[in-house]
């Protein structure tokens, strides 16, 4: 009974340890953002001090690096993370195309991704074939390269805190904890960016804790840290990249869009009561 609750305690400890090492790394990065300039420089840097938390907290406690799960898991996992996350994207903006909250095919989107693209001029390619081409594009590559990025916080989120948490909660407390403290790490992105910040703070915790849900239950099914990444890595793309572009915005409904949209954090938590059933009936 000591041991154990000595256990705990040093778990708790190296829990604090990260998460302090994580607002010192990253605290410089959202000061630039919030008050210079938002560089996808600082985004990216951002995005990486996960990691580099991670990896000073294993060295303080005296663990390896190897003991993260590097392993590439079962082929199954990773094919789920790349579908679900881009199946509640589309979902997310059929229903405001449906709703009438925004309007299907947006002209200067396609005229934007034909021109990045060199598509114009060549042969009779017209805005259909230039919108499926783009989309199979940002669906491979951008997610290949988007990936770089999100594995900075995958190995620390995904592959360190929540195997962390795991040892004093339980997968709902797992799930809810490391949510909830994913989503206020962005907070100063979300000041920044926000046109009504209350909404916009509700919204996106509700969406990221839902995704919390999944993304657990995809990072322990399959012991390894790479289902998170991808998973991560489309989730971004899709809501970021695909869909939004694909959208005319229509004036009052702007809350409704996007990735802190009212929306968006529907379609998610649908998932993620799914997630969290399935989580608690298999007894992850």
């Amino acid at each position: 009974m000591t041991k154990s609750i000595e256990n705990k305690k040093q778990t708790w400890i190296t829990i604090f340890i990260f998460l302090g090492l994580l607002i010192a790394l990253t605290s410089p990065f959202h000061y630039a953002i919030v008050n210079l300039y938002p560089s996808r420089i600082y985004v990216g840097a951002i995005m990486w001090c996960p990691a580099i938390a991670a990896f000073i907290t294993l060295k303080l406690r005296g663990r390896k690096i190897s003991s993260l799960n590097w392993n590439w898991g079962n082929w199954k996992y990773i094919r789920f993370s790349y579908f679900i996350p881009a199946l509640y994207g589309i979902i997310t903006y059929v229903l405001i195309w449906i709703f009438g909250f925004g309007g299907l095919s947006n002209k200067e989107a396609i005229t934007d991704w034909g021109a990045e693209l060199g598509l114009f001029g060549i042969g009779t390619l017209n805005p259909t074939a230039i919108t499926i081409i783009a989309i199979i594009l940002l669906g491979t590559v951008e997610v290949i390269r988007a990936s770089a990025t999100t594995l900075g916080e995958e190995i620390g989120w995904r592959g360190f805190f929540i195997y962390e948490l795991r040892k004093v909660l339980s997968f709902t407390g797992v799930s809810i904890f490391s949510g909830i403290i994913w989503a206020a790490w962005h907070w100063p992105l979300l000041v920044y960016y926000s046109n009504n910040m209350l909404l916009e703070f509700i919204t996106f915790f509700i969406a990221i804790i839902s995704m919390s849900f999944i993304m657990a239950y995809y990072t322990f099914k399959s012991k390894s840290l790479w289902p998170a990444v991808l998973f991560h890595a489309v989730s971004n793309v899709y809501i970021q990249k695909i869909m939004p572009p694909l959208t005319m915005k229509i004036e009052g409904t702007e809350h409704w869009l996007g990735e802190n949209g009212i929306m968006f954090a529907i379609v998610t938590s649908v998932f993620g009561i799914y997630f969290w059933y399935k989580g608690i009936k298999e007894k992850i």
